[in-house]
């Protein structure tokens, strides 16, 4: 059954007029931790009316605010050999429970730092938009962490993935490359700035890392840790989930010394970021 509680102002408020944001959920690697931070970092960073909807398959421990909705059903089975997160492709179908409209998608694991209202005015409500794909600037994909689209505009591509589901992921590896080239309409991307990674753009480069926190460049709205040796919390104590506990800089160019790892590996350190700490909250 779902839960329902929207942020209002005083007035009748329509659904035409709320600013609407979705995430999902499954499995137990995130869950409702991370669900109520992200409710809290939206709920601080929006200009009222909006709604926050969660497609979980466990509405444990979730907060009242937080509307919560079955998963909806799978287009195809899950690839058995794919890097993406096929699992959002539940989202594309031509119903989202009682959700109309265009809808702002965020990963769980990203981090708002500014107002996300200009999320809801860029292009226009039929418009699929992306973040820009950083690791790969050159092809200009885009990335799924952050995306707006219309409720049933993407059907489409429920219909061409459902066709052939071990040979779509395998051509596209990531689901986000999928709807970047096959969209009905093509999309658009959010401004450069607005979207950034924490590993690749906020941490200082090697050897940087170790003397300077990591800073998000001027202009971010939303830091997203996709396909990071982070998550928000190891970044806010200065940690990776390859470190089970905290290292000096010295300690940790040693381990990796002694573990024969490349300069990759080192460039990945970060200091503790005050600021995720700070925004990283119910």
């Amino acid at each position: 059954m779902a839960r329902r509680c929207i942020a209002r102002t005083e007035g009748r408020i329509t659904r035409a007029m709320e600013k609407q944001v979705i995430c999902i959920n499954w499995g137990t690697k995130y869950g409702a931790n991370y669900i109520n931070r992200l409710y809290g970092m939206v709920a601080r960073n929006i200009t009222p009316p909006f709604s926050f909807t969660c497609f979980t398959d466990s509405q444990e421990g979730i907060r009242n605010e937080v509307q919560c909705l079955d998963l909806p059903p799978l287009p195809a089975e899950m690839p058995s050999d794919s890097p993406g997160k096929w699992r959002k492709s539940c989202l594309w179908g031509p119903r989202l429970g009682d959700l109309e409209g265009p809808v702002l998608f965020l990963d769980l694991d990203v981090v708002i730092i500014s107002s996300l209202d200009p999320f809801f005015e860029f292009g226009d409500a039929e418009d699929t938009v992306l973040a820009w794909n950083i690791a790969k600037p050159l092809r200009r994909l885009g990335q799924t962490s952050v995306y707006r689209f219309k409720v049933g505009n993407l059907v489409a591509l429920q219909k061409l993935y459902a066709q052939d589901p071990e040979g779509v992921p395998a051509q596209y590896r990531y689901e986000q490359h999928f709807v970047t080239r096959n969209a009905p309409g093509g999309v658009k991307l959010w401004p450069w700035r607005w979207v950034t990674h924490f590993r690749i753009q906020c941490i200082p480069p090697f050897p940087l890392n170790f003397i300077r926190p990591p800073r998000p460049p001027k202009g971010t709205r939303i830091v997203i840790f996709a396909g990071s040796t982070h998550q928000p919390p190891d970044a806010a104590a200065g940690k990776s989930r390859a470190k089970e506990t905290l290292r000096t800089p010295l300690e940790f160019i040693r381990h990796n010394i002694r573990k024969k790892r490349g300069l990759r590996r080192l460039s990945s350190y970060a200091l503790p970021a005050p600021w995720v700490d700070k925004a990283w909250r119910p």
